[in-house]
């Protein structure tokens, strides 16, 4: 249960501005989301089969300057219950800030206090030259590269209507002064039905780096809307113990309609 907000900010890691074997460019257009987007999710937990809310995670955006570029201020924090902070107590921020133009990051915050381990990271993104610069140094990227948060609103802006059952989209991710070399395989659509309510959905599975939670390999899924806001509404993965389930809750001031939603 330690790592949930880690899950579900990651459980959109799914895209990168380069199809398979063929290289685009790495400017992309909004489509999909605007300035003062909220979403909620809530995170549930299972031993013995048994769901538990643990705890709650909000993305907000909001638009700024930074540089004096305008850029979309990502934000998103994760935190347990309080009736469970006895048992491990997690506050985590992210944010991102990504250029309104292209969808490249220029700035991404990490401040994580998960049962007691915190850590700070700053990052600043150089695309021209290559480099991400942090408190350890500069660090060479690839031209494309993302943060854990930038991609999953990128990702909200790829076409998906080309896509094939078991296509593999990979994607570069900067993360603890690293790049990342991953991808997702696309499964095709879905009606599934949530805790908010049933939804035509896109569905993916993220191949995952082993950790202290996760085993490698492609064991998360998740589902998206399946229309022009392309939100996340659920993800699913098994956790060394247990299981952990993420479902959106609630959102406000969304760019397009939610059609993909069936009933309530």
């Amino acid at each position: 249960m330690a790592k949930w907000m880690v899950i579900t900010l990651s459980f959109i890691l799914f895209l990168q501005v380069k199809a398979e074997n063929k290289t685009v460019s790495c400017s992309y257009t909004n489509t999909s989301f605007k300035s003062g987007e909220w979403v909620s999710f809530q995170v549930y937990y299972t031993l013995a089969g048994v769901w538990v809310h643990a705890g709650n995670v909000t993305f907000s955006t909001s638009l700024e300057q930074l540089n004096g570029k305008p850029v979309y201020h990502v934000i998103g924090d994760g935190a347990t219950k309080s009736s469970y902070d006895w048992i491990y107590k997690v506050r985590d921020r992210y944010e991102s800030f990504i250029d309104t133009a292209t969808l490249l990051p220029q700035k991404f915050i990490r401040n994580i206090n998960e049962g007691g381990y915190t850590k700070y990271e700053n990052i600043s993104f150089y695309h021209d030259n290559g480099t991400a610069i942090t408190r350890e140094g500069v660090f060479k990227v690839p031209r494309c590269v993302q943060d854990v948060l930038s991609e999953v609103y990128l990702a909200r802006n790829i076409d998906f209507s080309k896509s094939k059952p078991n296509d593999l989209v990979p994607f570069d991710l900067f993360l603890d002064n690293k790049v990342y070399n991953m991808h997702i395989r696309y499964l095709g659509k879905e009606t599934i039905k949530t805790r908010y309510g049933k939804f035509r959905c896109i569905k993916f599975k993220p191949l995952l780096l082993s950790g202290t939670i996760f085993e490698g390999g492609e064991k998360m899924t998740v589902w998206v809307t399946d229309d022009a806001n392309k939100l996340p509404v659920r993800v699913e993965s098994p956790i060394t113990v247990g299981s952990v389930k993420v479902d959106m809750m609630g959102y406000r001031n969304l760019r397009h309609p939610l059609s993909s939603l069936i009933s309530k």
